[in-house]
């Protein structure tokens, strides 16, 4: 009977302490002069990100880095030295995002389109390179299937499957490559759950957030692959729908495009994000760019508050590893071309990390 009842207050002070637990937001590296996007982790805790070719203030694509804050351009610097004229082939021209999948492997989207006017000479293109090595071991060229206006956005890896998973932002779509043969193809252009919503306005610190005059608009793009590999999730950025499709229907080559557009599933509104993970036990991490927020949808579709902080401005790219969130902020809505010309960053580019 005391084992019993010493066992039953354990337990529910477990439960008490899990309820009760602090979600913090460490940072793990800022940068004052590039613009960042993505972030990376690897099993044994090394650190990447990427800096977009976006304007002249522009360095390297791709670095490790740290807590040292040092910017080492990875896999080396003739990677990260492309300039107009030379072969986008095997140079970053663009780099968009970078992702660890669970065999420690990194990928590389390089949508190739620098000051985001076109792509460059057809050299879109993902990226494998073995972090065991440092060295670049596959490049699956997205010529042929998006177009000199595309603009590939995330990525996610199935690897017992060996198919990657990307979303285009620009006209809308889900790119699947076959990483056996290297055959790539583009689903779902245009239908409904890939473009963005025309009536929704993203609205951050009460302001309308704009490109110019217009609407900011970005369509298909945080995009994650559930734990049991089943389910593809995506989502059009600036609104706040949700969808996801069955990596079987995905990979489904009988299906016609009406067929396979039937096959998607409206989950629910529930914020405007950029990126978004899963962790292992199927729940959704995404971000509230509106309201500066981390959120966690369950497996059941319910959508609690993670986090709150005025330092998460534009929520980015985001990977789980070891029980935290990494979290990387571009602070997009800062941009001149967003504010009448006007660069209203108020602070560094940041990374951050959250227990969860």
């Amino acid at each position: 009977t005391n084992y019993l009842t010493t066992f039953c207050i354990m337990s529910d002070l477990y439960k008490l302490s899990l309820m009760s637990t602090v979600h913090k937001l460490e940072e793990v590296f800022s940068e004052e002069t590039y613009q960042l996007t993505g972030v990376a982790v690897s099993k044994s805790g090394r650190i990447f990100t990427n800096f977009p070719y976006w304007s002249d203030i522009y360095k390297y694509a791709v670095v490790e880095t740290g807590l040292t804050h040092h910017l080492k351009p990875f896999p080396d610097a003739e990677w990260n030295n492309w300039k107009v004229g030379k072969t986008g082939d095997d140079h970053w021209v663009c780099v968009q995002a970078i992702v660890i999948d669970d065999q420690d492997m990194m990928w590389v989207v390089d949508p190739a389109s620098p000051k985001q006017k076109g792509v460059y000479a057809e050299s879109q293109k993902l990226v494998k390179i073995n972090l065991s090595t440092d060295k670049v071991e596959k490049i699956y060229p997205l010529r042929g299937v998006t177009d000199n206006q595309s603009y590939a956005n995330d990525v996610r890896i199935d690897t017992k499957k060996q198919i990657a998973y990307l979303t285009n932002s620009s006209s809308g779509g889900i790119i699947v490559v076959d990483l056996k043969t290297g055959a790539v193809r583009q689903v779902l252009q245009g239908h409904i759950s890939t473009i963005s919503d025309p009536g929704y306005s993203l609205k951050i610190d009460g302001e309308i957030v704009k490109k110019g005059k217009a609407l900011l608009k970005f369509n298909s793009d945080g995009i994650a692959l559930n734990p049991e590999g089943d389910y593809l999730y995506y989502k059009p950025l600036t609104d706040d729908r949700l969808f996801r499709i069955s990596t079987k229907a995905l990979n489904d080559l009988d299906l016609s495009a009406l067929e396979l557009g039937e096959k998607v599933e409206f989950l629910g509104n529930f914020t405007t994000t950029d990126g978004m993970a899963f962790d292992s036990l199927g729940n959704l991490y995404i971000g509230d760019l509106e309201q500066h927020r981390i959120m966690k949808i369950s497996p059941e579709l319910e959508m609690t508050e993670l986090l709150k902080d005025e330092r998460l401005i534009w929520p980015d790219s985001y990977q789980i590893v070891d029980n935290f969130l990494y979290v990387s902020c571009s602070q997009i809505d800062k941009q001149p071309d967003s504010n009448d010309g006007i660069d209203r960053r108020s602070s560094p580019y940041k990374i951050f990390r959250i227990n969860i």
